[in-house]
């Protein structure tokens, strides 16, 4: 093992191109991700409202009826999780063979189309492959062969996973972040990306920053402004890289957010009152100051303090 990693060191092109190729792979289980864990999770959500309802309201659930309560998500499979059922077609439901499955390649031999009845096959699918690709071919670049490359890679994934969810639904689930977040605060026990008292008071500093703009916000306008996920996507970030990044991470996310939101009402696709979703540019900024953080904090006390 351990020479095999000394050849990667040695090799650069051959461990990002190996780095490319594995993570395209793990970026078609992300579609996976993105598409049912919100399913999974209505379902569960459904399944404690009509135990409540039955144990402290059973009128109200003989009234409305499971039928009622479940029609969201009642197109679903009984047994649904990230394995089950394979894929399919939604419109036919013909079974997709694994050579169709295989990231980016698989979506171009179809043409975007699927192959029993020509349904149109979602863009996102590739996209998601080749940007996780790429994110995780740049780390490779960064870190080489390292636990600074392995966990910065995990932690990739789990932001591509929560950016896609949070932009379909905007829900950061707690299924992912909290694992991200207890994953950051031990690995800085033995100094990964930080000092583990950096990382303990980035924690609490990155879910608090956003907690008391959330709650002035609420305050001032009666209107809640983001979602308690958003503050824990915070602490990921301070626990991962430690109180000193939070700054950076907060002054991207809100410039890049502003950017986005201000060209979206101006091009009329988005109305002026209509909530769109932060974490995506969260993930972002934190991803930018994994890699580039220190450089540009350190480009900005050069050049301006």
């Amino acid at each position: 093992m351990t020479e095999f990693i000394q050849v990667l060191d040695n090799q650069p092109a051959l461990f990002i191109g190996l780095a490319f190729v594995f993570s395209a792979l793990i970026g078609s289980f992300l579609n996976v991700v993105i598409h049912r864990l919100p399913v999974m999770m209505k379902r569960e959500w459904q399944q404690e409202c009509n135990q409540y309802l039955n144990e402290y309201q059973p009128e109200i659930v003989k009234k409305v009826g499971e039928q009622t309560l479940n029609k969201p998500i009642d197109s679903f499979p009984e047994t649904y999780n990230l394995v089950v059922p394979t894929s399919a077609c939604p419109k036919c439901n013909g079974k997709i063979k694994p050579w169709h499955n295989l990231p980016i390649i698989g979506w171009l031999m179809l043409k975007g189309k699927c192959a029993t009845c020509a349904n149109p096959i979602s863009g996102r699918y590739p996209v998601v492959e080749f940007l996780t690709a790429s994110l995780i071919a740049t780390l490779a670049w960064h870190f080489g062969p390292s636990i600074q490359f392995a966990m910065a890679a995990l932690l990739t994934f789990g932001l591509v996973a929560l950016t896609g969810i949070d932009l379909d639904e905007m829900l950061l689930p707690d299924q992912i972040t909290l694992p991200l977040l207890w994953l950051g605060l031990l690995l800085n026990l033995n100094d990964v990306f930080i000092d583990l008292n950096s990382s303990l008071i980035g924690a609490a500093a990155g879910y608090l920053s956003l907690w008391s703009v959330f709650w002035l916000f609420k305050l001032l306008t009666g209107k809640e402004g983001m979602g308690y996920g958003d503050f824990k996507l915070m602490a990921v970030f301070g626990a991962w890289l430690g109180w000193q990044m939070l700054p950076l991470v907060i002054l991207l996310s809100s410039a890049v957010g502003a950017v986005v939101g201000i060209t979206m009402i101006v091009t009329k696709k988005l109305h002026a009152n209509n909530p769109i979703p932060f974490g995506p540019y969260i993930a972002l900024a934190g991803w930018i100051a994994l890699i580039w953080g220190q450089n540009i904090v350190d480009w900005y006390l050069v050049n301006f303090v």
